[in-house]
């Protein structure tokens, strides 16, 4: 199966177009599960199991894991063991190298960790992305344009009369060439992300910067799926995981997702009518 049909699939089987960030703050989680590795486990745990019927994906961000040592390491294969199959995992990892760096990365991401996708920025060209290219099951997210304001600082300079992130969305439309490339876009900037999904064809965009950091939920969904005409996935983390405080995280974070989704749908049904 292409990683692009799992993708499609999973939205299918879920009702739904959102990706949960597991992005794992012990400082942010309820007391009772306290700063241990093991109290951290059951509340991802929880989350997934309180989730996993009502979302399309998971992204484990690599970076929450990495900080807390080879422990970590092994909590972030727990986690991902935990997501049921058939449910899409993205590794945030933003990863980028040349030759056998490049080739080590994709191994740990894909066979290690089981990813389906993973988040690589494009900045040193093609053969840094073509390791995890080479999976011809597994895919890339690369970065386009993201939803940080440092983002204007490159991303969104002119380059030969366009800005540098089109010709991004343009060159990874051409290196697509076994329908495992997606494009990392946004939700803070809408109008841009309309312009990129004019040029990316059928690529799924993955579209962090709802909720916590401003991005519009509306615009998201209409801009990031041409109308609901092409894929694309919303991530949202903090407003889910930690829509409580109390023992009671798992169903908040039920609630919020339901919410959400019902939000999603209704524009596609006011599309439809």
């Amino acid at each position: 199966m292409s990683v692009v049909k799992k993708l499609a699939d999973s939205i299918e089987k879920h009702k739904s177009m959102l990706c949960v960030g597991l992005d794992l703050d012990p400082k942010r989680m309820p007391k009772s599960c306290g700063e241990e590795l093991s109290g951290m486990a059951r509340f991802a745990f929880e989350i997934i199991e309180a989730t996993s019927d009502i979302v399309a994906a998971y992204k484990p961000n690599l970076a929450f894991y990495e900080a807390l040592g080879p422990e970590g390491m092994s909590l972030l294969k727990l986690v991902c063991s935990r997501i049921p199959e058939g449910t899409v995992i993205i590794l945030d990892a933003k990863r980028g190298d040349i030759g056998n760096s490049g080739e080590f990365y994709a191994r740990a991401c894909f066979e290690i960790y089981g990813a389906d996708w993973v988040t690589v920025h494009p900045y040193m060209g093609y053969d840094s992305i073509r390791p995890f290219l080479n999976y011809k099951d597994k895919g890339a997210f690369v970065l386009c344009l993201t939803s940080n304001p440092g983002a204007r600082d490159l991303q969104r300079m002119e380059v030969y009369g366009k800005p540098l992130y089109m010709h991004v969305a343009q060159k990874v439309a051409s290196w697509n060439k076994d329908c495992n490339c997606g494009l990392v876009v946004g939700a803070t900037y809408p109008e841009q992300l309309a312009d990129i999904r004019e040029v990316s064809d059928e690529m799924p965009i993955l579209i962090p910067g709802v909720g916590a950091q401003g991005g519009d939920l509306e615009q998201a969904v209409r801009n990031g799926t041409a109308g609901f005409r092409k894929p694309a996935i919303i991530n949202v983390s903090r407003s889910v995981l930690y829509a409580s405080s109390e023992d009671d995280y798992g169903r908040a974070a039920r609630s919020v997702v339901e919410k959400l989704n019902r939000d999603i749908n209704s524009l596609r049904n006011s599309r439809s009518e």
